[in-house]
């Protein structure tokens, strides 16, 4: 099987290349809406952010003058009053009409119980129970023992208070439990021992 030569070169002949090629890279023409070059200046952005802070709460002065003007002749002169005790705590509640707003001490009963949500729970169960929780206002004064027990005499408070509203509120706050005075305190020391109880450790010698 041998192959001419001539046959080859024929072949070979008949393939034609192009002596058009460009050893040079090629180059990519952008359209000069998209040219890049050090002098062109990109568009800035600014950057705008506005905070949407929650309202502020009133100040201590602005509750004040606000609770003066609700309660005309101050706690003793209201009618829808109660007074509550716990431990050694003693709060007097005025309840008036209004939207649920909790004054207590001339502060806020969250910035005043330290945003404890059991302590905040609690004082509102009278009105949850009945049905109240946006229907008053609520005024206190307290004072003695700690937060716990100034709230359980807050929750009396206002369970009294409550009764002056209607007397057919007593059934379903008696059937919770929201009448009962709670008349347990620390028992007192004694001479001779450490605390109410608690005596000095037994030495024989």
């Amino acid at each position: 099987m041998a192959v001419s030569l001539s046959s080859l070169t024929s072949s070979l002949s008949s393939l034609s290349f192009s002596s058009n090629i460009s050893h040079k890279p090629t180059s990519l023409s952008l359209p000069r809406t998209f040219s890049l070059s050090r002098s062109s200046k990109l568009p800035s952005l600014t950057v705008s952010a506005i905070s949407l802070a929650p309202p502020a709460e009133p100040e201590i002065a602005d509750l004040k003058k606000y609770v003066k003007s609700r309660l005309p002749g101050g706690f003793a002169a209201q009618t829808i009053i109660g007074t509550g005790r716990r431990k050694t705590a003693i709060a007097r509640v005025v309840l008036l009409e209004g939207t649920g707003k909790f004054v207590i001490n001339y502060r806020d009963a969250k910035e005043y119980f330290q945003g404890n949500p059991l302590w905040l729970q609690y004082i509102k169960v009278p009105l949850v129970t009945l049905g109240y929780e946006t229907s008053y206002d609520v005024f206190v004064k307290a004072e003695g023992g700690g937060l716990s027990g100034q709230a359980q005499a807050i929750t009396l408070g206002i369970a009294r208070a409550l009764l002056k509203v209607s007397e057919s509120h007593r059934v379903p706050l008696k059937q919770q439990g929201l009448l009962t005075r709670d008349t347990r305190i620390v028992e007192r020391k004694k001479a001779g021992l450490k605390k109410a109880r608690k005596a000095p450790q037994y030495s024989k010698r």
